[in-house]
């Protein structure tokens, strides 16, 4: 019989392996995934220290921080150690994470390709359970002048109001508009809906004069785009 003893506890830890000390000594970069959950968490359970907790939270995920950021508050309680409070700063860290890289984008840019939509519209759609239907908003420059949020669905799909989207862009004087939607699954492939949808607002683009330049579906890693495969 294999007797498992009670994993050593932080406070008898040498005080430069601490997280927090660690952090204090050697600097953020120092400490690895785990232990900068460890100091979210504060403390463990019983027999496992903040450190060794989220490393088996880690696991469950790969070691994967995209992935953990998907995890719901529910999720993430049904580990034992973690209760709501300590599954809402889980999340709400990740999140403040999301927002950051977004932030670090200049708010006026210039698309001149679908890597640039990607690198826009990326930080909105990552870690989405769901998907959502947005469009950028140009000038006769190519520059952003609004992102606007369309819709929100659920997992397969999301409707997209050709009425709405070009009210938005009405109202905003924008020259030229490019939509964009997610696939939470990773699948890049667009559905036929997505290509009767992008055909519809082709259309009605022409007739109102704002040209729709490109239609960017959006996964967690990559991209595809209608104007680059040539089926705009």
């Amino acid at each position: 019989m294999i007797d498992y003893q009670p994993a050593t506890r932080i406070l008898s830890w040498a005080e430069e392996d601490r997280p927090r000390e660690k952090l204090l000594l050697k600097g953020k970069a120092a400490l690895s995934d785990a232990e900068l959950i460890g100091i979210l968490l504060g403390s463990g359970t019983v027999s496992l220290s903040a450190v060794d907790l989220a490393r088996q939270i880690l696991g469950s995920v790969d070691n994967n921080l995209n992935s953990l950021a998907k995890l719901s508050v529910k999720e993430l309680e049904k580990f034992k150690g973690i209760g709501e409070a300590k599954a809402i700063t889980i999340v709400a860290a990740l999140e403040l994470g999301r927002r950051r890289k977004a932030a670090e984008l200049p708010t006026r840019q210039s698309v001149t390709s679908s890597a640039d939509v990607f690198a826009l519209m990326q930080p909105h759609l990552l870690d989405l359970p769901h998907e959502e239907f947005w469009v950028v908003l140009l000038n006769r420059a190519n520059v952003v002048m609004k992102k606007v949020q369309i819709s929100v669905g659920g997992v397969a799909g999301t409707v997209a109001d050709p009425k709405l989207i070009f009210k938005a862009a009405l109202e905003h004087l924008a020259s030229s508009v490019i939509l964009v939607h997610n696939h939470p699954s990773g699948n890049l492939k667009p559905s036929q809906a997505d290509k009767d949808l992008t055909h519809k607002l082709r259309e009605a683009g022409r007739h109102l004069e704002i040209p729709v330049l490109d239609h960017v579906i959006v996964t967690e890693k990559n991209y595809f785009s209608f104007a680059d495969e040539g089926i705009l």
